[in-house]
């Protein structure tokens, strides 16, 4: 059934089973990082697939962004509105450690896989739920996307400002949320080995949004509604233009700014009282800038990153497919090749946390085709082929498009 479905013995959550119900990015993603650490992974879907399956790519056999957020898993297809495809779902569930998903609070009563149901088949499962508002409140059953949740939690007008509000591109209020369903479902699954009782995890775009302003969501006693709640460090840290491409600096600490203007050629500015602290040099920004962008036009950007070093925290403004020949991704190992039946071979993430304790995984397999492993799993389930012809005839269950 494929590496996804095979126990990794030295991995953290080795033996642990985690059903994927969830689709787009936050849930799927935070389940893959669940497969990274050695946890098997199945990927359920209804008929009409995962809706990022669907998402605009220049990747044609599929979605570029659906294989880069699903891999190491097993692909389900199941109509849960059908009885064999929600009685699939349960003997599923009688033997899972976690179910993820990221339906609005309204819809899992319906279904009948609310936290309340399934606890009742499985108390010891860790059920997460991956919400755009959280499950209570006035807009708990409004759809929630990440780019919504930016604008609505000032991380557009921090971006841009009050007049020019600007996105953050990258889906990062997703990837985060991904992070805190992983280390939700862990620790409460930590809790289960001292309880042995499962719990529902509840994690909303909304408050990783929040969480990822912690720094400007201060709001001190008897302080103005509106205030500059950032922390950008004035001109000085940020990305200049070079003699050949763009070069981004960050020299807060006394020492790198004294670094950095030595090595620049502008000593005069690291002498000058004005601006030996990080708040004097924002207030004075507009002296110092233009003179930092002067001296920068001396090299190209590669060429300044090897005239900083270690001396100044620095990097050449790259693009994304430069990670594929980095040398430093590739010591690390964050790359790997990967497969998927309609791609076939390709790079991928994987392998971003490592452990001493553990041994040297195999890559993980790529993201599934739509319902690339339902009758392997049907049939270690228990059901004969007479029964999955049946339940593939009725449309409740699915296999890969063109058989399989």
């Amino acid at each position: 059934m494929g590496q996804s479905m095979s126990v990794q013995s030295s991995a953290p959550l080795a033996g642990i089973k985690v059903l994927d119900l969830s689709a787009y990015i936050a849930g799927p993603y935070g389940c893959s990082l669940l497969a990274d650490l050695g946890a098997q992974v199945i990927k359920i879907e209804p008929p009409d697939g995962d809706n990022l399956r669907k998402y605009p790519s220049t990747l044609a056999a599929e979605s570029r962004a659906f294989l880069g957020v699903n891999r190491g898993k097993a692909g389900l297809c199941l109509d849960l509105k059908k009885e064999m495809g929600y009685e699939v779902l349960v003997k599923l569930v009688q033997e899972a450690d976690v179910l993820v998903h990221n339906f609005r609070p309204s819809v899992p009563p319906r279904l009948k896989i609310d936290y309340e149901t399934l606890s009742r088949i499985n108390p010891r499962l860790i059920y997460c739920s991956m919400t755009g508002y959280g499950k209570t409140g006035p807009l708990a059953d409004k759809a929630g996307y990440d780019q919504v949740l930016q604008a609505r939690s000032g991380i557009c007008s921090a971006q841009g400002s009050r007049e020019q509000p600007e996105i953050v591109y990258g889906s990062a209020v997703d990837y985060y949320a991904a992070a805190m369903v992983s280390s939700g479902v862990s620790a409460a699954l930590y809790q289960r080995e001292r309880s042995g009782r499962g719990q529902e995890v509840c994690v909303s775009l909304l408050g990783s949004a929040l969480a990822m302003q912690s720094a400007r969501l201060i709001m001190a006693e008897g302080e103005p509604r509106h205030i500059d709640r950032d922390m950008r460090s004035g001109g000085i840290t940020g990305i200049h233009p070079t003699k050949s491409g763009h070069l981004y600096l960050s020299a807060n600490t006394p020492h790198f700014w004294n670094a950095l203007c030595a090595l620049a050629g502008v000593p005069g500015l690291a002498a000058n009282e004005n601006y030996d602290t990080v708040k004097k040099r924002a207030i004075h920004a507009g002296e110092i800038v233009p003179v930092i962008r002067q001296a920068l036009q001396a090299r190209t950007a590669l060429e300044w990153e090897e005239v900083f070093g270690t001396a100044v925290p620095c990097s050449a403004v790259r693009h994304v497919e430069d990670m594929f020949d980095d040398e430093q991704v590739a010591d690390q190992g964050f790359i790997v090749d990967q497969h998927h039946p309609k791609v076939g071979g390709y790079k991928g993430v994987a392998r971003l946390i490592k452990f001493s304790g553990a041994e040297d995984s195999p890559p993980p397999c790529g993201a599934p085709v739509l319902g690339q492993h339902t009758q392997d799993i049907l049939r270690r389930l228990g059901y004969s082929d007479e029964q999955i012809r049946a339940g593939l005839d009725a449309g409740a269950v699915a296999g890969p498009r063109g058989g399989g």
